[in-house]
């Protein structure tokens, strides 16, 4: 077989995980199946449990040709927007393999720029292209755990049970603790507190102070 003919079978599947939470990272992997050794159970990792992900994510890391990760900050979501942080984890996943595949299929309706190969997007591609239904469980796990680093770190929002997504739990511990250092800004619930949390400063900066009462006279 020819190398020109092996080069083709890279294909690679890119998803990302995080792109609805009020808080964290938005996580992107890319990962090319050996075509030789199908994995079985591979499907959106949406669709499977906390453990069926976890007993996937070892099966693929050991037989895939190649995997990678890539993250966009919190800091560049509330810069970019979340629509573009997330094709540029998806990007940085790509450029991050060790091998550059021939073709990269991408989750949903938009690719990345600059990648380094051609690329084709495909709804719903998840569940029916086993490389991105791989790349996506590894997305997902990956967030996951840092979001349980995360926890250690500001137990009180509850990020080891939500991962940052907006629960009720979640809505309660951030109206009463505040935004943290992770939550995104310019998403609406936490630019909203922000928002109200400014007006209040406005409105107390602009009150008129109460006057002093002068202090007492001390006799000699």
């Amino acid at each position: 077989m020819s190398a020109r003919l092996e080069i083709q079978k890279l294909i690679a599947g890119v998803d990302e995980a995080g792109r609805g939470p009020l808080a964290g990272p938005v996580v992107a992997a890319a990962v090319i199946l050996d075509p030789q050794h199908p994995l079985p159970g591979l499907k959106d990792s949406k669709l499977l449990s906390e453990k069926k992900r976890e007993q996937l994510l070892l099966l693929i890391q050991e037989n895939a040709l190649a995997w990678a990760v890539g993250r966009a900050s919190v800091e560049e979501i509330d810069q970019l927007n979340i629509l573009q942080a997330s094709l540029l984890a998806m990007q940085r996943a790509v450029a991050a393999l060790q091998w550059v595949p021939e073709l990269a299929l991408i989750d949903g309706n938009r690719c990345p720029a600059n990648l380094p190969c051609p690329a084709r997007a495909i709804i719903g591609g998840d569940q029916t292209v086993p490389a991105i239904s791989a790349a996506s469980i590894i997305a997902k796990v990956t967030r996951d755990r840092e979001m349980l680093d995360w926890h250690v770190q500001f137990p009180q929002y509850g990020f080891a049970r939500h991962k940052g997504y907006g629960t009720q739990a979640h809505l309660e511990a951030l109206s009463a603790y505040g935004p943290s250092p992770i939550h995104r800004h310019s998403f609406a619930p936490v630019s909203e507190m922000l928002r109200r949390a400014s007006q209040t400063l406005r409105a107390d900066n602009a009150s008129p102070g109460i006057p002093e009462e002068p202090p007492l006279a001390h006799s000699e």
